[in-house]
């Protein structure tokens, strides 16, 4: 309900939303209210009258009681809410069975019918005896093939309970009868548990499974970066440092040192580890231990943990703190920051004209200037990398965060998961179709060095101090510093050094600042050893 800060003239929007299926009915409404009687408007008088015309559409608008919209919409690509199921639905369609609804909703019935299983293996559990072949693979299936459809009974059943696991409770009681033996054990189903026992391990196989997929793209990442260092390594390129004309390096160089980057960053995602907890409401046993004394539960709990390929955390509240996510989340938001600043070092590579790109013959660069090839993939992962981390960050310093034992909040975060992530993988996607289309321009960065001369100074300088000149920086920062140095006068000024031996001044004569690059060429050929060797932890 919006209001003028008048009271007389006040303006309702009314909203309803109606759901069937997967159709979406809404109706809008903006229903005016009449003028009170007259008062005195006082100064406010001709603003309220121009505000009531504005909003109501005039005197003819205030006959009319209600203006009506209704459109029917089914949920697709068009009509998504959000970007990763509407335009890029396809780019991130492989995040969709670990991060959906329906993924979260089959880790959920893996881990109960596991959960069934590991009481049927406890000794002191005499009630649930060891399972028969047939009712192993009745609980097999249901932990491998739940399907989308089988969901779909899932959230039918929670618009009646309003709870989530409870539904995935009711449901998988309703898929095993029929079998006698299950049937016999029904009630052993989420036997001891709360909702988080379940809900703390989905989270973690779903964000192990899901992290493999974006492993994929982020090797392709390093592994396309890599080849630019190995491709580009004897291509000299001029170095700027505060944005100023600094000693040459490589264009291959320069690349190397973001792909080692990358790898760092992607070790230690690869290493991570979810942690995971079996241990009831509070995490003290307290119901296992009422029911069967006898048994070590702490021990069957690391045993059932681990079994799921979680590490066993055993110390923790109502929920599992969610720490591991945070550093999970961390770690993946360094290697996108890494590739932001990538990024935006190709976007300014290309901006010199260091970098050309390919042409696709039917794409449009400008609705309005026809020559533009704008570096659009290298923005767009730039734009989606400050997203997923945003996001990232968000849930790094939220998840840990639980009042007393549990509050419900980091449940509605932790649906958010796949938002970060989803757009980390987009970005990805658009970095990759970016360096797709680069063309490296050396006749641009070739004239850029000749017209720098003034870059020698260093090398000129160390050689003099090497030889006893005197005050060689001095003199070499009266020479170059705002002045227009090129290869005559820098040629000259080596000349001129008194003190300076003749195998020195040839040397000096030689260089470049084409030659002048240290050993940036052979760095950047040994790139991939490099990350070979920190693959295999000799290297931090």
């Amino acid at each position: 309900s919006l209001s003028s800060p008048f009271a007389p003239h006040q303006v309702t929007m009314h909203a309803s939303l109606a759901s069937h299926g997967t159709h979406h009915r809404i109706v809008c409404a903006a229903v005016p209210t009449p003028p009170s009687p007259p008062v005195s408007l006082g100064r406010h008088a001709s603003y309220r009258r121009r505000l009531f015309r504005g909003v109501s559409g005039g005197r003819a608008a205030t006959r009319a009681s209600t203006v009506c919209a209704s459109i029917q919409l089914e949920l697709s690509e068009l009509t998504a809410l959000g970007p990763l199921d509407g335009r890029y639905a396809s780019k991130t369609a492989s995040l969709r069975p670990f991060f959906s609804e329906y993924g979260l909703i089959r880790y959920r019935i893996a881990v109960e019918c596991r959960w069934l299983q590991h009481l049927s293996t406890i000794p002191g559990v005499v009630e649930v005896p060891g399972f028969s072949a047939e009712a192993s693979a009745i609980l097999d299936g249901l932990a491998s093939s739940f399907s989308v459809e089988d969901a779909a009974k899932v959230k039918e059943v929670e618009r009646v309970t309003n709870h989530d696991v409870k539904a995935v409770e009711y449901v998988l009681k309703d898929k095993i009868k029929g079998c006698e033996e299950l049937e016999r054990v029904l009630e052993f189903v989420h036997f001891a548990c709360t909702s988080e026992d379940i809900n703390n391990l989905s989270h973690g196989m779903m964000l192990k499974e899901g992290v493999k997929e974006m492993l994929t793209e982020m090797d392709r990442v390093i592994e396309e970066i890599s080849r630019l260092a190995v491709e580009l390594a004897d291509v000299p390129m001029l170095s700027r440092t505060h944005g100023q004309t600094a000693s040459p390096t490589t264009l291959g160089k320069e690349m190397a040192v973001f792909a080692y980057r990358l790898a760092r960053q992607r070790n230690q995602i690869a290493d991570w580890q979810p942690l995971g907890k079996m241990a009831g409401a509070v995490s003290n046993y307290n119901a296992h231990s009422c029911a069967y004394p006898d048994v070590d539960w702490q021990t069957e709990a690391e045993k059932f943990v681990t079994s799921l390929g979680v590490a066993w955390n055993p110390y923790v509240t109502q929920i599992e703190p969610h720490d591991c996510i945070a550093e999970l989340f961390d770690a993946v938001a360094r290697f996108n920051t890494i590739l932001l600043d990538f990024d935006r070092d190709v976007w300014g590579y290309i901006s010199l004209g260091y970098f050309k790109q390919k042409v696709v013959a039917n794409e449009v660069g400008s609705s309005a200037m026809p020559h533009k090839v704008n570096p659009i993939d290298f923005e767009n992962s730039e734009a989606n990398l400050g997203i997923a981390n945003a996001t990232m960050a968000h849930l790094a310093v939220k998840l840990p965060v639980s009042r007393w034992q549990r509050d419900l909040s980091d449940s509605s975060a932790l649906r958010n998961m796949g938002v970060g992530l989803g757009h980390s993988l987009l970005a990805y996607q658009s970095a990759l179709r970016g360096i797709g289309k680069l063309l490296v321009n050396e006749a641009a960065i070739a004239a850029d060095l000749d017209s720098s001369w003034e870059v020698l100074a260093e090398a000129i300088q160390t050689v003099m101090r090497r030889h006893g000149v005197e005050e060689p920086y001095e003199k070499l920062k009266a020479f170059t510093r705002g002045n227009a140095v090129n290869k005559e006068s820098m040629q000259a000024f080596v000349d001129g050094v008194e003190g300076l031996p003749d195998d020195a001044r040839a040397q000096l004569r030689q260089l470049s600042p084409a030659t002048y690059i240290g050993n940036a060429a052979a760095q950047a050929k040994d790139i991939n050893n490099k990350i070979a060797e920190l693959y295999a932890g000799k290297r931090m």
